[in-house]
């Protein structure tokens, strides 16, 4: 149970703000008002999903992963709601649909809006380039019966920063008279809001070029039913933004610049103990690079205090680039104050790759001391990894991927393909080249091929990453994985059930395992638009028939995983296991490793660093 001291400052805030409605059937949060409302302005926030490769929308009984967007605009939402921001006389119904968990029941909200006059609007949060036709299609209901929508997000927002502003199927939104919102929401959702009360919504909201400060503005927050749609009830928030490296496949730079912006260690503070009054302690921290954010040690302090005085036993999950082991104090900071995992920026072990793509700072030389460090923390690490740079063929990635098993301690892999996503320095060179690019946005899931490659077919590439998933996690790696999660004090119940995951949801679900969750939920009415409609009784039929087959299949992988990760546990010596990759770096800095010999970017990135040592009088090692 949460301290004292939380449960007084969330119930007065909770007090102050929101009360449960009584609506039948479904819950919302009004704002309290001892003063009878005359209006209640509805405001609809919505996260879409997107359609798989049938058409149906990709929707889950408990989802992957929760979405900071959504919770950073109804965090602001609801201080505009608590600040009054109509007037005196207006109340806020506020709700948040994140459809990759729950099903948007649009007649239902349309008859929402119509007892209210239609008085307020559909805003359609954090919209990624792969989800922007389902966001489409979404409004094309709301329009036709004259409600306001207002969308905003990565898409639009990296459009109107790297392209004419009318590129990408940006028309479609004027068309229907949906407003673009580009850019961030604190300190600007209130004006639309007025706008839309007022009738007067715009058709764009630009603010690309006005990034707000970060400090004591309104944080993110979702309530509890909203959150435990996901899976292990994590909530998510961001303590910094900006990003100051140029990788050239990333819209992050773009849409939220290269300067470092970030949160007070007193707001970090305030996010966790509303969650903590909540039953929430698990967080993602969204930074795209925590380790570049300039406050991350007061804000590693603060958790620590958190938990280490005051007894909230957090776990976080942060996102870090390869040299993070470089920063004094960061590691173990970040396991005291409550780091369980770690995602890692990889991308390629082939410097040449890394070089083209500008990610730069991105040192192969460094991957196993980085890498062997998170291990002294028993912190599980989860590692990025794109296919299809220039220099990639099958048989190379194939390669490479043996090395990585054999010579790199990393727990899972993640693998992507190149794709020039909208709002990156990628996509704008192609476009502006005339280069042709995939015409459906809603391939640009990152795993789905969207152009040419100088040495792959598109075939031979969408292959190659598919096969990726079952090259890298088989039964005698996961064994091995489990193995080293014994001898590194990585919780080895933990990774079973990432390793579960992982290995399963791209073979069994044709989806990428972040768009993954438990129990795959799907609708007939919710085909994509221009597809034809299933016969209900062959779609139920078919349905139930995959599930029990998937099901099947995962009862067997759940099984086999528990009895490997039951005999290495109980196994006497089993945290004295040791192979290649956990054998601590050499003194010649490890230079007769595949990794380091097997291309000529390799070889020539050791012969850069042992030069620079020489001149700098310091060891390799």
């Amino acid at each position: 149970m949460p301290g004292a001291a939380a449960d007084v400052d969330f119930s007065r805030w909770a007090a102050a703000v929101f009360i449960f409605s009584t609506v039948p059937t479904r819950r919302q949060l009004v704002l309290q008002s001892d003063i009878a409302a005359r209006r209640r302005f509805q405001l609809i926030l919505v996260k879409p999903s997107h359609y798989d490769d049938d058409g149906y929308v990709i929707r889950w009984w408990r989802a992957m992963t929760p979405s900071n967007s959504l919770a950073a605009v109804y965090g602001i939402a609801a201080d505009c709601a608590e600040r009054r921001v109509l007037g005196p006389d207006v109340d806020f119904d506020i709700e948040a649909i994140d459809e990759t968990n729950t099903r948007i029941d649009i007649p239902a909200l349309l008859s929402r809006f119509r007892s209210h006059g239609g008085f307020g609007c559909v805003a359609l949060i954090g919209v990624q380039s792969n989800q922007y036709p389902r966001a489409l299609d979404i409004a094309r209901s709301f329009r036709a019966a004259g409600i306001a929508v207002a969308i905003g997000g990565f898409h639009v927002s990296g459009c109107l920063s790297m392209l004419d502003g009318r590129a990408v199927e940006l028309d479609a939104c004027r068309e229907m008279g949906v407003a673009i919102f580009a850019g961030e929401a604190e300190g600007r959702l209130e004006s639309v809001i007025a706008d839309v009360a007022a009738g007067r919504l715009a058709p764009l909201y630009n603010h690309m070029k006005e990034l707000p400060g970060m400090d004591g503005v309104p944080v993110p927050f979702l309530p509890k039913r909203y959150i435990e749609r996901t899976l292990g009830s994590s909530a998510s928030f961001d303590a910094g933004r900006g990003c100051p490296y140029q990788c050239s496949f990333c819209t992050i730079i773009n849409v939220q610049g290269r300067k470092s912006r970030y949160r007070s260690a007193d707001d970090v503070e305030h996010i966790v103990r509303l969650n903590w009054a909540q039953g929430i302690r698990k967080f993602f921290i969204t930074d795209d690079n925590f380790a570049r954010n300039k406050e991350w040690e007061s804000t590693f302090d603060r958790l620590i205090q958190l938990r280490e005085k005051d007894g909230i036993p957090l776990g976080l999950m942060i996102q870090v680039d390869t040299l993070c082991h470089k920063i004094p104090n960061f590691m173990e900071k970040a396991k005291r104050a409550g780091v369980t995992k770690v995602f890692i920026g990889l991308e390629n072990i082939n410097p040449d790759n890394l070089a083209l793509a500008k990610k730069r700072q991105n040192k192969i030389t460094e991957y196993r001391k980085m890498l062997l460090a998170w291990k002294e923390q028993g912190i599980l690490t989860i590692a990025g990894y794109i296919l299809g740079f220039p220099a990639d063929t099958p048989e190379t990635i194939k390669r490479d991927i043996a090395i990585i098993q054999e010579e790199l301690p990393i727990d899972l892999l993640e693998f992507f393909c190149l794709t020039p996503l909208p709002g990156s320095e990628d996509h704008q060179t192609l476009w502006k080249n005339g280069t042709a690019m995939e015409a459906d946005l809603n391939s640009y899931d990152v795993e789905h091929v969207c152009t040419a490659h100088p040495k792959m077919s598109k075939k031979e590439w969408q292959d190659i990453y598919h096969e990726a998933w079952q090259l890298y996690y088989t039964p005698k790696h996961m064994k091995v994985l489990l193995r080293r999660a014994a001898a590194t004090g990585v919780p080895i119940g933990n990774l079973a059930k990432y390793l579960l995951t992982f290995s399963t949801t791209d073979r069994l679900e044709k989806v990428h395992p972040l768009q993954g969750g438990i129990f795959r939920l799907k609708h007939p009415s919710e085909r994509r638009p221009g597809l034809p409609r299933e016969n209900p009784w062959l779609f139920w039929l078919r349905f139930g028939w995959e599930t029990l087959v998937k099901h099947s299949l995962l009862t067997v992988a759940i099984g086999r995983l528990l009895i490997w990760k039951t005999i290495i546990a109980c196994t006497p010596g089993a945290g004295n296991y040791l192979d290649r990759a956990l054998t601590p770096v050499s003194d010649d800095g490890d230079e007769t490793l595949d990794l380091l010999t097997k291309t000529a970017g390799a070889r020539a990135a050791v012969a850069h660093f042992k030069k620079i040592a020489g001149l700098t009088g310091t060891q390799v090692a």
